[in-house]
């Protein structure tokens, strides 16, 4: 059985460290990637870390998660609250996948309080920074154990 997680990131992400630190934090994205690789070695998981600003992109990374990796953790970015395209790739595959959010995005604009990824998703974590993606480590952990 695979032991791999892939974690997707979406559109702007790359900009993490840059990108108003006092909402998202001052970590960078390949800061959260290494925080990422050192969870999931000591949780038992290989995991591939990326990101695109392009939405077909993001689905063809679902479809393949489907077809190689025991879960996926993904932060959608502002595709979250627009994209069908990745609420019906999430519904095509049968892998678990848990959606992140840095940021707290029930507390923020009223247009980002909904999820168009979320009724597809195992479950959401947000507001607890780039310590989510770890949360969600540990989350696929517990379900594909």
């Amino acid at each position: 059985m695979s032991n791999i997680i892939i974690v997707i990131n979406g559109p702007n992400l790359n900009m993490l460290g840059k990108r108003e630190p006092g909402i998202y934090g001052g970590k960078t994205l390949k800061d959260i990637e290494n925080d990422c690789l050192a969870a999931g070695a000591d949780l038992g998981f290989a995991v591939e870390f990326r990101q695109s600003n392009h939405e077909g992109v993001l689905v063809d990374w679902l479809q393949e998660a489907g077809e190689r990796a025991v879960g996926v953790v993904i932060n959608p970015g502002a595709y979250s609250h627009t994209s069908i395209a990745l609420h019906d790739a999430i519904r095509a595959i049968s892998t678990p996948v848990v959606e992140v959010h840095i940021s707290n995005i029930h507390a923020r604009e009223e247009f980002r309080h909904k999820s168009m990824v979320s009724p597809a998703a195992k479950g959401m974590v947000c507001g607890f920074g780039p310590y989510g993606y770890i949360m969600a480590l540990h989350a696929l952990k517990n379900i594909t154990a």
